[in-house]
């Protein structure tokens, strides 16, 4: 009985994602009679993990490797190195050695909601065709009964009534509207795991309440985790329970969203929220205080990624390889050598 009882505890405490020592390392020169010498470490040894339903926050600079991460967990690209173990429902699958013939089964569990929702919509198609075209791979139900779900799922995501738009092109949609098609798109199939970069940037400040609220709503009705990735710090804490702060390919912080925000530890976090604007004409916002600009992500040096521009780094810093993500209590992961 009492083995029974932990393995349930087990089960219920298992990690949707987990994410070990995740690395993609992009040749820079290479040709037909040599190897290449040089890389660019876009994403190098990540590690988290995401519990059934949770929704995680990815934010950084432009170019700091949110964007690959999230290619990376919906298998748009292929790993370097490292593992990311999804849970199924049938099982747990390594999505960066997804075998060629489990990929349908993968494509129905995780998908993917893109920044750009013109670029992303084949103007060719119809919102019908575009919505309905993961039910006609899956070979999931008949005409009728596909019209019947993208109806439904229309009408969850506010676009009503969806007789009218079922057979609508892109460009006769607005920019919120043709990023509901998309969201209704990701969701058509149930998936568990939805990887959202940046999916409001391209709207209107009018109509992003509007989406971030029916995307936590679907979370909530049908237990979706994601992985959210932003450089907008107030809409990660409008939409994650935790927030990774990721800089030059790594990590360095990570913690519940209201913890990471009102206790900064490592210093290119508290950078980030300094520069924060202040909706008060009255304050007097000091400048962030790091130094220079964001370095090179070509064969960067074992040390610290953040130490060109660090206002505390040391000699220690200076002769000790980067510094791993640790557990300084309650959750709230830190890398850095100076942070007890």
């Amino acid at each position: 009985m009492t083995d029974m009882v932990t393995e349930a505890a087990e089960t219920a405490t298992q990690p949707l994602l987990k994410v070990e020592g995740l690395t993609k390392h992009f040749p820079v020169s290479k040709s037909l009679f040599r190897s290449a010498t040089d890389f660019v470490q876009a994403v190098d040894d990540v590690s988290f993990e995401i519990a059934p339903g949770e929704s995680l926050g990815l934010v950084g600079e432009s170019g700091c490797g949110k964007s690959t991460t999230g290619r990376l967990l919906v298998k748009l690209d292929d790993a370097t190195d490292g593992r990311a173990l999804l849970d199924v429902g049938k099982g747990v699958v390594d999505i960066a050695h997804v075998a060629r013939d489990e990929m349908r089964d993968f494509r129905a569990n995780v998908q993917m909601i893109f920044q750009d929702p013109f670029e992303s919509l084949n103007p060719r198609r119809t919102v019908f065709d575009t919505v309905a075209e993961p039910l006609a791979v899956q070979s999931i139900g008949t005409v009728t009964e596909r019209e019947e779900r993208v109806a439904e799922l229309l009408d969850k995501v506010g676009l009503t009534p969806a007789a009218t738009f079922l057979f609508r092109y892109p460009h006769e949609l607005s920019g919120g509207q043709r990023q509901r098609v998309a969201i209704a798109r990701a969701l058509v199939l149930d998936p568990r795991f939805v990887v959202a970069d940046e999916p409001t940037s391209m709207l209107d400040v009018s109509i992003r309440i509007s989406i971030m609220d029916l995307m936590l709503t679907l979370a909530q009705d049908a237990g979706v985790s994601y992985l959210y990735i932003t450089h907008d710090l107030a809409v990660a804490r409008y939409m994650c329970d935790r927030i990774a702060v990721m800089y030059l390919g790594k990590i360095v912080e990570m913690a519940p969203t209201e913890e990471l925000l009102s206790n900064p530890q490592h210093p290119y976090t508290k950078a980030l929220l300094a520069a924060v604007p202040v909706p008060d004409p009255s304050y007097q916002k000091q400048e962030p205080d790091i130094k220079g600009g964001i370095s090179k992500a070509i064969n960067p040096p074992p040390q610290c990624r953040f130490l060109p521009r660090c206002p505390m780094a040391n000699e220690t810093c200076a002769s000790t390889d980067h510094p791993p993500l640790r557990d300084r209590g309650d959750g709230h992961m830190v890398a850095c050598h100076l942070v007890p």
